[in-house]
């Protein structure tokens, strides 16, 4: 990179790909292990920057896990799973909403600014962008194999989501962040699932790309060599004959999902990959698995 020909060229490749996503909205989630760190979280930043820079409209939704772990540790609070999904009670729910919106929030803005852009912080409650209501999961009992409404507490689910706020910071040149909470019409706090959210959000705006960043190169094949594109058919096929397993499916279901709100294509991507998202969107192979209609 020393080499000043070797840079043209590097630009000359990349600019086609900066053309095709000028004006458009690009969605990422962000979250999972690349946010423990730090020379990662200071690339990711360096990456969403320069993406406003080139035209690009992007907008992060981040999660926070572990940090929400953490936290509840750290003030003793125990945390009870039902059917491998965390209860949010009333108590957890407050925990959940300082941590996600405060410090973590805060952080990527931080990071964002320093890059010499403009990113506000924001929430689900902001604006009323994102109403939500309990999420609705089921299990089958092991003794009686019925299946059975699990009580989560406060775990949301998006129902509405009004895209004003976030077409005024458009305009505004500000890169929206936004913590995956939002109230419900029932005037309660919820906790929604971070994919879940930015696919609400994705699919309101109509977005060109949402991007997964993971802790996974993207879907593997029987082989386990990535899988550069696929289309939903084919996902759903991969779905039911095994080759994708485990926990991909619901990263795949979660990816459908969106596209069925209207996004033109998710990629599921490696954040764990320094400057991942500009090697998914401005090179020719990209950086992960796109999912398209």
């Amino acid at each position: 990179m020393d080499n000043p020909e070797e840079q043209a060229r590097l630009l000359s490749d990349a600019l086609p790909y900066m053309q095709r996503y000028e004006n458009k909205t690009v969605v990422v989630k962000y979250g999972g292990h690349a946010m423990g760190n730090a020379a990662l979280g200071q690339a990711f930043a360096r990456d969403i920057a320069l993406l406003k820079q080139s035209g690009v409209n992007p907008i992060v939704v981040h999660g926070g896990g572990p940090q929400i772990a953490s936290m509840l540790q750290r003030l003793g609070i125990q945390s009870e799973f039902r059917g491998g999904l965390r209860v949010t009670d009333q108590a957890t729910v407050e925990i959940v909403e300082m941590v996600l919106a405060g410090s973590i929030n805060k952080e990527i803005v931080a990071l964002i600014n320093k890059e010499g852009e403009w990113a506000i912080g924001l929430s689900g409650k902001d604006g009323n962008m994102v109403f939500a209501e309990r999420a609705k999961k089921t299990q089958v009992h092991p003794d009686t194999g019925e299946t059975e409404l699990l009580d989560l507490g406060f775990v949301g689910e998006p129902t509405e989501v009004d895209r004003t706020l976030l077409d005024l910071l458009a305009r505004s040149e500000m890169i929206p962040v936004i913590a995956p909470v939002a109230p419900g019409r029932d005037g309660n706090t919820y906790n929604i699932n971070a994919d879940t959210f930015a696919g609400a959000i994705a699919g309101a705006l109509q977005a060109s790309r949402l991007l997964f960043l993971t802790d996974v190169p993207g879907v593997l094949d029987a082989n386990k060599n990535l899988i550069h594109e696929l289309t939903v058919a084919e996902a759903r096929a991969l779905i039911a004959d095994g080759t994708i397993s485990g926990g991909m499916i619901p990263k795949v279901e979660t990816c459908i999902e969106a596209i069925e709100r209207g996004v033109q294509g998710v990629v599921i991507l490696n954040g764990k990959t320094p400057h991942a998202v500009l090697l998914e969107l401005f090179t020719q192979h990209g950086a992960g698995t796109l999912i398209v209609p």
